[in-house]
């Protein structure tokens, strides 16, 4: 059954996951995407000052956590749709970890303007295996409102 605007409300949680990163995925993504020797040389990638060690590319964590997403809302009426946002990597996917998703509710409005939609705000929190957040996105989505009948 489609959710709606009128089914959201603040608080409501959404669950995606899980996912595991191999080193060779982590490697594959970023040549082809973000070929930088701590994401594609794990020998290189000790040596990095900040990574001391291979680290996905944030753009393969965000494609991962995008994944996870439409799976855990896959019901949301029209599908999930970004109206933009913030996005932060406070800590590298390293290989092994086992990512899953949170996506809270934080506000849902209205539209003035469009009477057949409004938008929700959403705090995606990408968390590895620890409990520890590796992507945090914060984004504003567009959504159908219940249609009349």
């Amino acid at each position: 059954m489609p959710l709606y605007l009128e089914d959201l409300e603040p608080g409501r949680i959404f669950h995606g996951g899980p996912v595991t990163l191999s080193e060779e995925a982590i490697i594959a993504f970023a040549t082809q995407y973000d070929p930088q020797p701590f994401h594609t040389d794990p020998v290189a990638a000790k040596a990095h000052p900040l990574f001391q060690g291979l680290a996905a590319s944030g753009w393969h964590t965000a494609a991962l956590s995008m994944r996870m997403i439409t799976e855990a809302m896959s019901e949301i009426a029209g599908g999930v749709v970004g109206g933009g946002g913030e996005l932060q990597w406070p800590r590298p996917t390293r290989p092994g970890d086992t990512l899953r998703l949170e996506c809270e509710v934080l506000e849902v409005t209205p539209s003035r303007s469009r009477p057949e939609r409004g938008s929700y705000l959403v705090r995606h929190r990408t968390l590895n295996q620890h409990g520890e957040e590796v992507q945090v996105f914060t984004v504003r989505g567009v959504i159908l409102r219940r249609p009349a009948g």
